[in-house]
């Protein structure tokens, strides 16, 4: 059970140093509103993992089937990033407007997180990939493959988390020049993952079905 346990969270780890949106996003979030903003969208974040894991290990069958509703998620996925992207490359800081209470202060981060987690179809499918793999090659047993995924879990919440806490600590290198690339180049992630999804999600399987 011990390697289980350890590949698991040295995947999660890996998981976590993909540069991808959630990346960029949890170290500008951090860097612009401190450590407990960026702790709040890590929550956000491995709660729309949760879901997937769970989805992955016991199987899709108990989610209604909805005609049409993967290109619907991934439409509103390519909408947020796209959103967020031009946000970042034009005003160079995303200073969207949100609830100064504690209540909306927290609900923000963590809806942030949350979907820009749970909006990109790739995340689930990795999830899936990853069940299939440690069950056809690993042949795990059910408690091996619990222990994995909740290793894996436990690498992406700890890892994001000390890349929010680095961020923050780090800030004091972060110049308004630095700031100022560093958010377009966050922004241009954005936009990379919204056509990666619009291109692998809706353009690609379309071309397919008409032939061209």
């Amino acid at each position: 059970m011990f390697l289980p346990i350890l590949f698991g969270f040295l995947l999660g780890v890996a998981l976590c140093l993909t540069f991808g949106t959630v990346f960029f996003a949890l170290i500008q979030n951090s860097v612009d509103n401190g450590f407990r903003s960026g702790l709040k969208m890590v929550f956000g974040v491995i709660v729309g993992d949760i879901i997937f894991v769970i989805a992955a290990l016991i199987g899709t069958s108990f989610i209604p089937k909805v005609q049409g509703f993967e290109n619907i998620m991934a439409i509103v996925g390519v909408v947020f990033l796209v959103a967020l992207g031009l946000v970042n490359i034009l005003k160079g800081t995303p200073r969207l407007a949100y609830p100064k209470t504690r209540l909306g202060n927290f609900v923000y981060y963590f809806t942030t997180g949350f979907f820009l987690n749970a909006l990109n179809p790739v995340n689930f499918v990795a999830w899936v990939a990853i069940v299939a793999y440690i069950r056809s090659h690993l042949h795990y047993t059910d408690p091996q493959q619990y222990a994995f995924m909740i290793a894996a879990l436990v690498g992406v919440f700890t890892t994001e988390s000390a890349l929010a806490y680095y961020a923050n600590r780090l800030k004091r290198l972060f110049t308004p020049r630095v700031v100022k690339i560093f958010n377009r180049t966050t922004g241009v992630v954005f936009l990379i993952g919204a056509a990666n999804i619009a291109y692998t999600r809706l353009l690609e399987p379309l071309s397919k079905a008409m032939n061209w």
